[in-house]
C-alpha cells in the first residue's frame, strides 16, 4: 500500500513497559531511527499490571499484554507475531528468604505481581493451592526480604541478582514448563486492536517487527538507549536480561512458540483458572 508523503501521519498509540527488554525492542521506533510509513508511533510506558487492566478497555490501539491477560482481550485485540517474551527452559522464579521446598507451597503466603500476569497463572497451573498478595512487581523483593510473606514471584531483573540478596530459589517455573511440556513459557506479548482493520494492522506490524530487528542489529546503541531504564542495573546484568527476552522468539514465534501459548490458555482453562477456551489468532505480515 502506497502512501502520500504529503499526508498527515496516522498516529498510533503504543504502550509497553518501562523496563530494558521492552525499551530495547523499541529503540528504533522510540528514538526514530525508522522512517515509518505514514505512521507516527505515540509511546506510552506502564507496569504490565497496569496495561493490562487498560486492554480490557481497548484503551492502546497497540500494547504490550500479559498472555495471561490476553485471554480476557481478544475480543478487541489480536497478537502480534513478534515482540514477544518467551523464556526457553527458564521463566519467572519463586524465591524466599529461607530455603524452602515446592512441596510447601501450598503452605505459603506468596507475593505476586498481579493475578493477570503469566507468571501467576504458571503458578496456579504448578499449584493452586496457595495464598497470594499482589505487589508491585519490583517491591516483591523486599517484600521477601522483610519477611511479610513467605515468598515472593519474580517476573523482572530481580531473575538475576536475587542469590547476592541472600534469596532463595524455590521455584523456576520455565525450568518446570520445560520438564512438562517440552516448550518454552510464554510471559507476555505485543496485542493490536482489531478495530485497526486487516490493512492498518499489518503496516503497524511491519514496523514494529523492523524496529526489533533494527535494535538486534544495532545491539550496543540499543542497549545504552535502554539502560536509562534498567534501574540502576549495571551493563552486564542489563545486557543478560535483555538477552533472556529479547531474542529468536521475539522476531517470530515460530510454530513451537505459538503452541507455548495456545497451551498455556488451554491449560489454564482446562485447570478452570480461566473461565472460558481462548481463541489464539495471530496478525500476518
Amino acid at each position: 500500500m502506497s502512501v502520500n508523503p504529503q499526508a498527515k501521519p496516522q498516529t498510533i498509540t503504543l504502550a509497553h513497559s518501562p523496563d530494558s527488554d521492552d525499551a530495547f525492542m523499541f529503540y528504533g521506533l522510540a528514538t526514530n531511527k525508522l522512517e515509518t510509513d505514514g505512521l507516527k508511533f505515540e509511546h506510552t510506558l506502564q507496569d504490565i499490571q497496569t496495561l493490562n487492566e487498560a486492554a480490557k478497555k481497548g484503551v492502546y490501539d497497540v500494547t504490550a499484554v500479559s498472555f495471561h491477560a490476553y485471554a480476557y482481550v481478544a475480543d478487541k485485540y489480536t497478537l502480534l507475531p513478534h515482540g514477544a517474551s518467551i523464556g526457553d527452559k527458564y521463566g519467572p522464579i519463586l524465591v524466599s528468604k529461607d530455603p524452602r521446598k515446592p512441596e510447601e507451597i501450598s503452605d505459603m503466603t506468596i507475593a505476586v505481581p498481579g493475578e493477570l500476569t503469566s507468571a501467576f497463572l504458571a503458578l496456579k497451573l504448578y499449584n493452586p493451592k496457595f495464598e497470594h498478595v499482589i505487589v508491585p512487581f519490583d517491591d516483591i523483593i523486599e517484600a521477601v526480604q522483610r519477611g511479610t510473606v513467605d515468598a515472593g514471584l519474580l517476573i523482572h531483573e530481580g531473575q538475576l541478582f536475587y542469590k547476592q540478596l541472600g534469596l532463595d530459589k524455590v521455584l523456576d517455573l520455565g525450568e518446570w514448563w520445560f520438564e512438562k511440556t517440552g516448550l518454552p513459557l510464554p510471559m507476555g506479548g505485543n496485542a493490536i486492536r482489531r478495530d485497526l482493520g486487516e490493512d492498518l494492522m499489518k503496516r503497524v506490524s511491519k514496523q514494529l517487527h523492523r524496529s526489533i530487528v533494527y535494535s538486534m542489529d544495532n545491539r550496543e546503541d540499543a542497549l545504552a538507549y535502554a539502560m536509562q531504564f534498567a534501574r540502576d542495573m549495571p551493563l552486564e546484568l542489563a545486557d543478560r536480561f535483555v538477552a533472556m527476552w529479547v531474542n529468536d522468539l521475539t522476531l517470530d514465534y515460530g510454530e513451537r512458540g505459538k503452541e507455548s501459548v495456545r497451551l498455556l490458555l488451554d491449560e489454564g482453562y482446562n485447570h478452570g483458572i480461566i473461565p472460558h477456551k481462548v481463541n489464539i489468532d495471530f496478525v500476518d505480515y
